[in-house]
């Protein structure tokens, strides 16, 4: 393959690549009737791209056709060995490649990874599979390898479960079912049974494979994999095809092991009934129950408990060899069925006991002895000479166990109770609904609703400026002139506020959008910064003018959401500036609930030396002191603790006599106020003292005096740059605010798994009741 090496071939071919892109078939026939000699098969200097390639990842079969009929060669690769064919196998361009087809293209050759064509046509699309069978058509070699040593078989079954039709199309093209990755042995039965594919599995067995081998070092079984995934038709198959259960990882994990990490009960059940020992010990030193229980499924625990008390233990009609006979007939019971029926020419359901001997031999059945075989032939013999019942048979309810039938591993929906007396009458639970704030109107220039503004994104030429190196002059970074500006990005008000995005913030409120802007749920800017601690959003919306005391949709207030997040900082700045310390959630909740909810001591201690109620309830008659027993950990509980045995006991409101309830309380006067009484400084009244003062109007005398006056006018030379650099905090201020964050949040905060102050007391408190339940 020529590469463009001189200034003059380079030009020519970049430009036949660009004349393909545009379709330009006049400029195409042109530079390669006067370019370069066999410029149409020259790879351009760059990744190797050549005309044909280009036109088969655009999908263009006409130029395809067109560059192969101007002696385009379809076997030429770019550098890393792909031809056209790979090329449009990869993106499922079935037009091209049969146009690529026609023209001959070798459809045994490798990229410089080893890959064929078939390895480009993996992918669960109908387009790729159509590919692949235009690939097999033409030769395709089905059983090739790549330099890592994964052959083609065993790559597709890693995806069976997307690509059923794409495996089954290669085995009927003779791919070998025992296809094995060269350095680890992971077969492509294991794949297979990975990705959960039972129809791809049983198609593997029943062309041969092997259906016991284990990876090299780990030791894997292909039952390994199926139960992991918990896909207990891939166990049932390989069961038939005799598959031994009893495998042991080299971590001495056996296929009950993985089964219970996941929580697959069923797997458990059906891998103890067919030989996989529960009662074995994994490096750990954990049998099944124990993995099952440690990672908190219920299910798989009591199967577990329940396999080991039966393994070993014989009983009626659970030998393994009547095990055996009956998963190999459930798993071909169409073709035994077909099978049986031709020899059932008057359709009686019956056939002789020869025959049907004869039939399951031929078939490949694990046949037991004799002796037992004639006692599971006479079960199903209802009359003497009738022949043997095969569809009885297949059913195998008279030779086999109900436990141990594939009936007993399906859904059963619960069955309802009958009778029984009266249930216990519980509270009755009111739906309490949420109100949610419409997104409302669009602005008057188009734009999407108030809560959403238009986010500020900082654009300039990183080649000369950056948050360290920034520009010495706002007229200095010109970038706004040669670069292309980004598109208008929207975000919610409240979105920019939780992640601290100030600048957006900022051209918000110069663009007029109100500071306290609330979303769906009613919130407000300012607590939603609260509810993350935001410190430096804090500050900057109450100097611009929050609202302190706003509420949301659960009347819930910023020092709510503060106490919430238990930073004490954003707790004293916002009691600072005038939040109401006693403020009630719609649930009757104080801050200081919240704060104990969160488990803070500081901040429960700040709360209190500050005077907040204590001896307070909410709608469910709890106090700070009960929310404490029930939430908080010991130093919160003897803060409370400490403050409630100094105050007189509560007046206990439900053990009132006649008559406890308090008098209703009377509706203030909606009249002006009494005589007696005193105006609040500010309070308007109806006097006519309070009126304002009326302007002057306007007179045509007024105006000419002003006009005869003169109006002074100043030039404005004032320039506005098109776009000024966004101050950006400098790397060394990043670094401090991260150190500043670790000592507010404690170092977990650069984790993933950081959670606040309220979730990682839920957390443990969970932890402490003994885990989170899967029940649903």
């Amino acid at each position: 393959m020529p590469v463009a090496q001189t200034r003059l071939e380079t030009l020519q071919v970049c430009k036949l690549l660009q004349c393909v892109r545009e379709e330009d078939r006049t400029q195409v026939e042109k530079l390669i009737n006067n370019g370069v000699p066999h410029l149409i098969n020259y790879n351009e200097p760059g990744d190797g791209e050549t005309a044909l390639n280009i036109a088969a990842v655009a999908n263009n079969e006409e130029i395809t056709e067109f560059l192969l009929n101007l002696g385009a060669h379809p076997d030429v690769a770019d550098f890393k060995g792909r031809t056209a064919v790979m090329r449009a196998a990869e993106f499922g361009h079935v037009q091209c490649i049969e146009k690529l087809a026609k023209a001959g293209c070798d459809m045994k050759m490798k990229d410089y990874e080893g890959k064929g064509v078939i390895f480009y046509c993996i992918s669960n699309t109908q387009r790729h599979a159509k590919c692949l069978e235009i690939a097999l058509a033409h030769g395709a070699e089905v059983n090739t390898m790549n330099k890592d040593g994964i052959p083609v078989f065993l790559h597709a079954c890693e995806t069976a479960a997307q690509n059923e039709d794409m495996c089954m199309m290669l085995l009927q093209h003779n791919a070998d079912p025992n296809s094995k990755n060269e350095k680890n042995k992971r077969t492509a039965l294991m794949a297979a049974a990975a990705s959960g594919s039972a129809q791809v599995v049983r198609a593997i067995l029943e062309k041969g494979a092997e259906v016991n081998e284990i990876m090299m070092r780990t030791k894997i079984h292909a039952c390994h994999e199926a139960a992991k995934g918990g896909f207990l038709d891939c166990l049932q198959v390989m069961s038939a095809f005799g598959a031994n259960f009893d495998q042991y990882t080299d971590q001495g994990d056996t296929p009950c092991h993985l089964a219970a990490a996941e929580g697959h009960a069923m797997c458990i059940k059906f891998l103890a009934q067919r030989g996989c020992n529960p009662k074995t010990k994994n490096a750990e030193g954990n049998q099944p129950k124990a993995v099952a229980k440690d990672n908190g499924h219920k299910d798989a625990t009591k199967e577990a408990k329940k396999a080991e008390k039966i393994f070993g233990k014989s009983g009626k009609n659970n030998e393994p060899w009547a095990i055996a006979l009956y998963d190999f007939c459930y798993a071909k019971e169409k073709e035994f069925l077909k099978t049986f029926q031709k020899f059932d020419a008057d359709g009686t359901g019956f056939i002789m006991p020869e025959d049907f001997s004869e039939i399951l031999q031929n078939a490949g059945a694990p046949m037991p002895h004799e002796s037992d075989m004639k006692k599971t032939l006479q079960l199903h013999d209802k009359g003497k000479d009738a022949g043997v019942d095969f569809v009885e048979f297949l059913n195998g309810k008279k030779y086999i166990n109900k436990a141990y039938l594939m009936s007993a591993f399906e859904d059963k929906k619960k069955k309802k109770k009958k009778g029984g007396g009266k249930k216990k009458k519980g509270k009755t639970k009111i739906p309490m609904p949420i109100c949610t704030n419409p997104a409302g109107p669009r602005t008057e220039d188009g734009g999407p609703p108030e809560m959403y503004i238009r986010k500020h994104i900082h654009f300039t030429d990183t080649g000369r400026f950056d948050r360290d190196k920034p520009p010495g002059h706002p007229l200095e970074d010109d970038s706004a002139w040669y670069l292309h500006h980004p598109e208008k990005t929207y975000i919610n008000i409240c979105d920019a506020s939780k992640h601290q995005d100030i600048d957006t913030l900022k051209d918000a409120l110069i663009n007029g959008t109100p500071i306290d802007t609330r979303d769906k749920y009613y919130k407000t800017p300012l607590m939603v910064a609260c509810s993350s601690a935001n410190m430096e959003v804090v500050h900057f919306l109450i100097e611009n003018g929050a609202t302190v005391n706003a509420t949301d949709n659960f009347k819930w207030t910023p020092l709510h959401f503060a106490a919430h997040a238990g930073l004490l900082d954003v707790v004293d700045y916002l009691l600072v500036h005038g939040a109401d310390l006693e403020a009630k959630t719609m649930n009757l909740a104080t801050p200081l609930m919240r704060a104990i909810e969160s488990s803070k001591p500081e901040v429960v201690q700040y709360f209190i030396d500050k005077g907040a109620k204590i001896q307070i309830e909410n709608r469910k008659g709890q106090t700070p002191m009960d929310i404490a027993t029930s939430w908080s950990d010991p130093r919160v509980y003897d803060i409370v603790k400490a403050k409630w045995d100094t105050l007189p006991p509560m007046n206990d409101k439900k053990k009132g006599g006649k008559g406890g309830k308090a008098p209703p309380k009377k509706r203030p006067n909606s009249g002006g106020p009494s005589s007696g009484g005193k105006v609040r400084p500010g309070a308007t009244t109806n006097e006519p003292d309070s009126q304002p003062a009326r302007q002057r109007k306007g007179s045509i005398l007024r105006a000419a005096s002003a006009l005869a006056g003169g109006l002074e006018e100043e030039e404005d030379i004032t320039y506005h740059p098109l776009k000024t650099w966004t101050q950006q905090p400098t790397t060394q201020k990043l670094l401090c605010e991260r150190e500043v964050r670790r000592k507010r949040f404690t170092w977990e905060v650069d984790f993933e798994d950081f959670k606040m102050p309220f979730l990682k007391n839920v957390a443990n408190r969970c932890e402490e009741q003994g885990g989170f339940d899967d029940d649903d």
